[in-house]
């Protein structure tokens, strides 16, 4: 076979072949204590995604501890965080989303909104990451925050980004 008969890899390993369910993780299991039914929520908010081409291949619910260690290791912050994106390897889709267990209840409790509602908001902000979208500068942020307030709305929740009354 001469080099021009090779298949490409998409050819050889054709996308569709990786379309598959995110893959949930729940490492601390706290978490069903403080999200009714977590895994058909994650479900529910990735699935909102859809419109953005981006699937995450992995949602992960662990705790400060192991957040703390990864920012520390990868961003070079040691310190707790809400939630961790890491993109998948060149040329493949997924990626994973990882969320702090104590810091997203204490920014829930801290905003009066349903732990479960806040949770939803960082799946969709960490899938939009993935996706490419990026809150680095101001018109981009505005740009991010109204998808993840779009996304939101499909599943009830109100735009996190709006004051309440």
């Amino acid at each position: 076979m001469t080099s021009e008969e090779e298949p490409h890899f998409s050819e050889a390993f054709p996308s569709h072949l990786f379309e598959t369910q995110s893959e949930i993780l729940i490492e601390d299991k706290r978490w069903h204590r403080h999200v009714p039914r977590v895994t058909t929520l994650i479900q529910r908010a990735v699935a909102q995604c859809a419109d953005t081409g981006h699937q995450p291949g992995s949602v992960v619910l662990s705790c400060d501890r192991v957040v703390k260690r990864l920012n520390g290791i990868h961003r070079g912050k040691h310190r707790p965080t809400n939630v961790l994106t890491f993109d998948p390897p060149p040329g493949f889709p997924g990626g994973d989303i990882i969320l702090a267990l104590e810091t997203v209840v204490r920014e829930a409790h801290r905003a009066k909104k349903p732990v479960g509602d806040h949770l939803a908001h960082l799946i969709i902000h960490g899938n939009l990451h993935l996706a490419g979208y990026d809150h680095h500068h101001p018109g981009e942020a505005r740009t991010m925050e109204m998808q993840e307030s779009l996304l939101l709305s499909r599943l009830g929740i109100s735009n996190p980004w709006k004051p309440r009354s």
